[in-house]
């Protein structure tokens, strides 16, 4: 009995600090607005060091909850939920459901994949894809053409003291989730996978600021970050013939 109440009271603590963070990083974006406002580094600093980590925690702590049975109607319901608080005009609320429905619709999309090669060539091949969608393609489009579309869609990184904030797309969130959960299930490197993702996408911020793009292709530091702390793994189990 204790050893199987274990794991049970570990999902029971992940999902009480799940709330609380959902909780946080609501009330940052509703009351951001109100601080000082501080300028451009240090505004890159905050969504680099601070608000993407503490993001990106969301799909780490629900985690335990990538393998249980009916993601899809998880999704589904959050999606539901939060077109009904958008609807509201509750958008803070609106910004971090969003974010949660992304992560359990990264979880869902998992389990379509039957192995572990599966996602490494989703890996390789999908920032070559965003790469050309932000260039010239579906993304350039709304960004440059539907710009309400792209915030209405996209997580918002609201910044202190101004009304506008830095934003990430739909599939940044759910391919950071998917990789997450892949890690996870085949037993690669779920920390430092963690740790390489949130770091690529907090320096492709950095680079962003610094050569004053408008914008850069976040699925590229999503796919490196996942790639290259179990690159080793990867090769090994290649070279051994392993295909799970």
């Amino acid at each position: 009995m204790v050893g199987g109440a274990a794991p049970v009271l570990a999902r029971g603590q992940r999902a009480a600090a799940l709330c609380l963070l959902l909780g946080a990083l609501a009330a940052w974006s509703a009351g951001a607005g109100v601080l000082p406002n501080v300028g451009r580094w240090p505004d890159a600093t905050v969504v680099a060091l601070l608000l993407i980590p503490a993001s990106f925690l969301v799909p780490w702590l629900a985690l335990p909850f990538a393998s249980a049975r009916g993601l899809a109607a998880i999704a589904a319901a959050l999606g539901v939920l939060a077109v009904l608080l958008s609807l509201a005009g509750m958008g803070s609320l609106f910004n971090v459901t969003k974010l949660l429905t992304l992560t359990f619709a990264g979880f869902w999309f998992l389990q379509l994949f039957e192995a572990l090669s599966w996602v490494v060539i989703v890996a390789v091949v999908i920032p070559w894809v965003d790469a050309v969608s932000v260039w010239r393609g579906p993304t350039d489009y709304v960004v440059s053409e539907q710009p309400s579309l792209f915030e209405r869609v996209s997580y918002a990184f609201r910044l202190p003291g101004e009304e506008g904030s830095a934003n990430i797309g739909p599939p940044d969130i759910l391919f950071f989730a998917l990789f997450l959960a892949t890690a996870a299930r085949f037993g690669l490197r779920v920390g430092w996978t963690w740790t390489c993702m949130v770091g690529m996408l907090s320096l492709t911020v950095v680079v962003t600021v610094a050569f004053d793009i408008g914008g850069l292709p976040a699925l590229p530091a999503v796919s490196l970050g996942f790639l290259l702390p179990n690159a080793d793994l990867l090769w090994r189990r290649w070279r051994s013939g392993v295909r799970p």
